[in-house]
């Protein structure tokens, strides 16, 4: 017969033991449901030269979206060292159920972001050109039964605004007496030519309002078209700061709106702005960290 000490111990055991049973069976159930919920990222990139990736990939480092994240080109000598299947293929060995693909473009509106939307299965339709591109780096659709989805590119995002807020502000003396250049690439068509003014207009709006600058004008070399059409959106962009000096009397700080620093940063921008009354480094976006906050908010935002 138990004495009635006893009768109370074994209860006890039993309660321990059945506390043990159900965290070991729930345990797995718990590391399941957080496998699907598990997000990868995949920024991709243009793609230059090792520096140029170099910049890519310490942005990369700083992103904190909850999951693993990878990063590929679409051209250069990074595109085959990190085609596109082969950083899907690494984020699902790594965990990943669902892929939010980043493109680091400036905008949605070019023929890279085509590549993209072609890459995760959105469309069929791509240029001869772009196909080739990707052909010539080895570059796939990716086979993989984990849901990809596309975010958006730069655009007119608040932290594209908030890093280039950031780079005018160390060139400047006196914002509220100066004037603020903002220039980038931009494409050839007409079409995609306006999306890319309507939304670098937008961040202008938005860098005006955080800086203070007495005036911003934005602008694009449109760098990839021909060679007439490319010479007279430089004299435009000349014409527009030499104005913006003749208002201010300062020197217009010139700030680039170009992914990472390269060639056309530090080669074809002082080429064409030669001789005007600027201050100009140069320093592209990366590797602001805004730039990462950009990327961890499209992944929230998408992949959600």
């Amino acid at each position: 017969m138990l004495m009635p000490a006893e009768r109370a111990v074994f209860p006890l055991r039993h309660a321990a033991l059945l506390l043990l049973f159900l965290t070991l069976t729930a345990w797995p159930a718990a590391t399941v449901a957080q496998q699907a919920d598990s997000v990868g990222t995949l920024v991709v990139a243009h793609g230059g030269g090792p520096d140029w990736n170099a910049q890519v990939a310490a942005v990369a480092e700083m992103v904190e979206a909850g999951g693993p994240v990878e990063v590929s080109f679409l051209m250069g000598p990074g595109a085959k060292d990190r085609p596109f299947q082969v950083a899907v293929a690494r984020l699902v060995e790594a965990g990943a159920r669902r892929i939010v693909v980043v493109p680091l473009l400036v905008s949605s509106h070019s023929g890279h972001y085509e590549q993209v939307r072609f890459l995760v299965g959105e469309t069929d339709s791509l240029s001869a050109e772009m196909r080739r591109h990707l052909a010539m780096g080895g570059i796939e659709r990716p086979a993989t039964m984990v849901p990809i989805i596309l975010a958006a590119g730069m655009d007119d995002a608040p932290e594209i605004a908030r890093a280039l807020a950031e780079r005018s502000l160390g060139l400047a003396e006196d914002p509220s007496e100066q004037a603020l250049f903002v220039v980038g690439h931009g494409p050839n068509s007409p079409e995609r030519w306006a999306a890319w003014m309507g939304n670098m207009r937008s961040l202008a709006d938005s860098v005006a309002a955080w800086t203070g600058f007495r005036d911003v004008k934005v602008g694009l070399v449109r760098d990839d078209a021909p060679e007439a059409v490319r010479a007279e959106a430089v004299r435009q962009v000349r014409d527009v700061i030499e104005l913006q000096y003749g208002l201010t009397g300062r020197p217009v700080v010139v700030v680039p709106l170009l992914v990472a620093r390269g060639r056309i940063t530090e080669e074809k921008l002082p080429h064409d702005l030669a001789g005007l009354p600027i201050v100009y480094s140069g320093e592209a976006l990366l590797a602001h960290s805004q730039v990462a906050r950009w990327i961890e908010f499209r992944v929230r935002d998408v992949g959600r």
